[in-house]
């Protein structure tokens, strides 16, 4: 953490438990704005039969163009055009989701998700209070998840269900490590002597960031389940 010296110790770390907490806060309810967004898309049947063919995975494609965009750019897009974008993306990811709700039973949507959350609780308090520098852990983790992208493509075509079981397992242990080393991380880059405009910026990117890890946790452990309607 960098300490402004016009601050005392104790404000500093007042500023960084406020900041922290707005990017949890951020990340909350961008999930919230998810799961509204799905639910109200699983209301209309004409609409989810469309977000079942080829338009969800237009979606899907427009929100990882955005995720691109907004840590490309993030430095030079406004505030308010980086949060339109952040709102934006969770609004897209819940509808390009929203087929799940059909596909999988209300129950092991639940456990999926309050399963996660105690993962990424647990894992988000030790990125926050260890002393360890977890950057190895982060190079390692992103290793990781190159390794299952291009395993995951493999198993397009080989669509075997234990390959697909393995890697919804890997996929549970990176966003894991990834979840501790990203509180670090966006921890370690909050300066007080900073604007709030460029901390803001930061709070996307951070807000981001938990907002991925989490949803990739949800879905892999949604995929483990596998408990279809």
């Amino acid at each position: 953490m960098n300490y402004n010296f016009n601050q005392s110790p104790i404000e500093a770390e007042n500023g960084l438990r406020k900041y922290m907490t707005s990017v949890f806060n951020k990340m909350f309810l961008a999930l919230c704005l998810t799961g509204i967004v799905s639910y109200i898309c699983t209301m209309n049947e004409q609409l989810l039969a469309v977000l079942s063919r080829g338009v969800g995975v237009i979606l899907t494609i427009a929100t990882f163009g955005i995720v691109i965009y907004i840590t490309a750019r993030i430095h030079k897009i406004a505030t308010d055009t980086a949060n339109a974008l952040f709102w934006i993306y969770s609004a897209l990811t819940g509808a390009s989701l929203s087929p799940l709700f059909f596909v999988y039973t209300g129950e092991s949507i639940a456990s999926a998700f309050f399963t996660t959350a105690i993962f990424f609780g647990s894992m988000s308090a030790y990125g926050y209070i260890t002393k360890k520098d977890l950057s190895g852990v982060g190079s390692f983790m992103t290793v990781g998840l190159i390794s299952i992208i291009i395993a995951s493509l493999v198993n397009i075509f080989l669509k075997s269900s234990l390959v697909q079981m393995g890697l919804s397992v890997l996929s549970i242990i990176v966003f894991c490590g990834l979840t501790a080393y990203d509180i670090q991380k966006i921890k370690s880059f909050y300066n007080p002597s900073d604007d709030a405009d460029v901390n803001a910026k930061r709070g996307v990117i951070g807000a981001l960031s938990l907002y991925l890890d989490f949803l990739n946790i949800f879905l892999s452990l949604l995929r483990l389940l596998d408990n279809r309607k």
